[in-house]
């Protein structure tokens, strides 16, 4: 972070302030703030940080943002708001306005990360760029990766997540984005929004965010977005099965890398991407497209998606004992279960395909219906196995019984799932793990390992 005033810091907040210093650096954590800091109690159920207040400016902090009224010492190191989350975000908006990066702003019901750092290789191809770290992808995470905006960053990738309506528009406000990208509309998040037609509604919120003219960059894959227009901004559609802008179509796929050609702008490009599954390479494409708009060239643009890094817990894939091992286990949701299934249908494998499925989680009232559907494409995709784990995962398994599904296994508890993947996996088989994050299924992949090198 750039130096700021505590006067234009407390000018954007619209509150006074003592003596004047300098802030360098903005914290949530209290563990953090030193000097310099500018320390943010958010309130929260479990840990309050107006609790830690004096702490931070004990520790050297300069000054802190609090909502709740408290005995803080000194009282005039602390800055009175009437929202400290609203806070972060004025105080990153405040900061972006210094700059003159682009921004790329981009959000999805799935594969917004995974677009993100493609978008991101591309970019840094070719400009000083910053990426949104991991998922930090919300109204904390996303104005802390703006405040790491400096004068030589040329291009700022901004992953934009979202759980409500204005959520989105919040972050643009703050991220000013000249570039959007929205990948689908799916049914995360369904459980408060009730509806697709309204997931849509705030996705699209980016959409109204950019300027006149800007670029658009939408997945015609999609039902919903395929509709979508908007006069006023240059829409740029990408999809494998549907006329676009950007096509692409698979010419090989091996378990660590998939071929295909990309067709843009009347011509052909051979592209080569690490991973496997029609889905990474609507990602790519996306990817493409964007640094095509940017300027930068084709050849360099697939240069760069052919260096391309998996992050966090998104189909990572290693062999252990010749079992190969597949941890898809970052989020889940319907779309993604779909696209986790049909891929590894299609992987080459020299034994079995067992698919490890445990709980989606915040579906609602569509919770039942979309596991039932992990059962049902495991038949249908004529998979070897079913393993199943959570409360919800039951209805897969129910389900693939139902549909025939040969071999299918539900258990009650994680460790038992656990030994029983032990027992069954052979050399050649690949066993992919699918579920939300909260679900902590990677743990069987540990436990899978730690108990076979024993």
């Amino acid at each position: 972070m750039e130096k700021m005033t505590i006067k234009e810091i407390a000018e954007a907040l619209g509150c006074s302030y003592g003596e004047e210093r300098d802030i360098t650096s903005l914290c949530t954590d209290s563990r953090e703030a030193g000097e310099g800091a500018l320390f943010v109690a958010l309130p929260g159920e479990r840990v309050n940080g107006h609790d830690y207040i004096n702490k931070a400016l004990a520790a050297g902090a300069a000054y802190a943002v609090a909502e709740e009224p408290g005995e803080y010492e000194p009282m005039e190191r602390v800055l009175a708001v009437k929202s400290s989350l609203r806070a972060i975000l004025e105080i990153a908006a405040c900061y972006r306005k210094k700059f003159s990066a682009r921004v790329i702003g981009i959000t999805g019901s799935v594969g917004k990360t995974t677009t993100k750092e493609m978008v991101a290789a591309v970019m840094e191809s070719a400009f000083c760029t910053l990426k949104t770290e991991g998922n930090q992808n919300n109204e904390i995470g996303a104005p802390k990766t703006l405040l790491r905006l400096t004068p030589e960053t040329e291009v700022a990738v901004i992953e934009m997540g979202m759980s409500d309506f204005g959520e989105i528009r919040d972050l643009c406000y703050a991220a000013r984005p000249m570039m959007g990208i929205i990948t689908n509309i799916g049914v995360s998040h369904i459980e408060r929004l009730g509806s697709r037609e309204n997931i849509l509604k705030a996705k699209l919120e980016l959409a109204e965010a950019l300027p006149d003219g800007a670029p658009l960059i939408l997945s015609a894959d999609d039902d919903f977005l395929r509709g979508v227009d908007f006069p006023r901004l240059h829409v740029v559609r990408y999809a494998l099965h549907q006329p676009a802008d950007f096509t692409a179509r698979i010419t090989a796929s091996r378990p660590d890398r998939t071929d295909f050609i990309i067709t843009a702008e009347g011509q052909e490009y051979p592209a080569s991407l690490p991973g496997t599954g029609e889905h990474l390479i609507k990602n790519a494409l996306a990817a493409f497209a964007a640094g095509r708009l940017m300027g930068i060239p084709a050849e360099q643009a697939i240069a760069a998606l052919g260096n391309y890094v998996p992050s966090g817990m998104r189909q990572r894939m290693e062999e252990h004992r010749g079992v190969t091992l597949v941890e898809d286990c970052y989020n889940a949701s319907p779309d993604s279960m779909r696209a986790a299934l049909m891929t590894l249908r299609d992987f080459p494998a020299h034994g079995r395909k067992v698919f490890v499925a445990a709980d989606m989680l915040e579906l609602g009232t569509i919770t039942e219906e979309s596991h039932r559907e992990v059962g049902r494409l495991a038949a249908r995709y004529r998979l070897d196995a079913l393993f199943t784990w959570g409360e919800a995962a039951r209805f897969a398994a129910e389900e693939a019984k139902q549909e025939g599904l040969g071999e299918v296994f539900h258990f009650e508890k994680k460790k038992e799932l656990a030994a029983a993947l032990m027992a069954y996996a052979k050399p050649g088989d690949v066993l992919w793990f699918k579920a939300s994050h909260g679900m902590a299924l990677e743990e069987v992949i540990r436990w899978f390992k730690e108990n076979d090198e024993t």
